[in-house]
């Protein structure tokens, strides 16, 4: 099992996918993000059918202060993923990573989910500042071409992976 760790959260993935922080790849790093200014998913995940681009996001203990709406950063993040892992397909000098990249984008289907933590009693003074259900709706609009059904969860229940408190 892999277990990647993203603040405060650890993600273990199963067994048999290959899980990497796709932020962290050399190539993204020091090639692709400097020829344009671009943002990466969180996790790049291959598994038998399906690559999964995930975003994490966690607000439980800072509010959202961005100004661009949660789903144009999330769709811009998996837009210029898929970019990345194209161009790392092609030029990437990292063996490991150019074969992971192929093999992401050998897939016939690829899936969106966006992560997301809020605390977990709404109260006047910490509501729930972002409306799941309404981030999903917008995201299925905004990677329909790349992902139809994307999702938005806070919780890991109905996904292959498990997610726990890293601490």
């Amino acid at each position: 099992m892999t277990t990647l760790t993203e603040g405060d959260l650890a993600f273990a993935f199963p067994e048999d996918w290959e899980a990497s922080q796709y932020d962290e790849w050399a190539f993204y790093r020091n090639q692709f993000q400097r020829v344009v200014a671009s943002k990466a998913v969180d996790f790049v995940c291959v598994a038998e059918k399906s690559t999964w681009l995930i975003e994490v996001k966690d607000y439980r203990s800072h509010r959202r202060t961005k100004a661009s709406a949660l789903h144009d950063e999330v769709a811009a993040k998996v837009r210029d993923t898929l970019a990345g892992l194209a161009a790392t397909a092609a030029n990437a000098s990292d063996a490991a990573e150019k074969q992971v990249a192929r093999r992401a984008l050998a897939k016939r289907r690829w899936r969106v989910v966006l992560h997301l933590r809020q605390g977990r009693v709404a109260t006047r003074l910490k509501p729930k500042a972002i409306d799941s259900a309404m981030v999903q709706a917008k995201l299925r609009r905004a990677v329909k071409a790349i992902d139809p059904h994307p999702r938005v969860v806070e919780g890991d229940a109905g996904l292959p992976w498990r997610v726990q408190s890293a601490s």
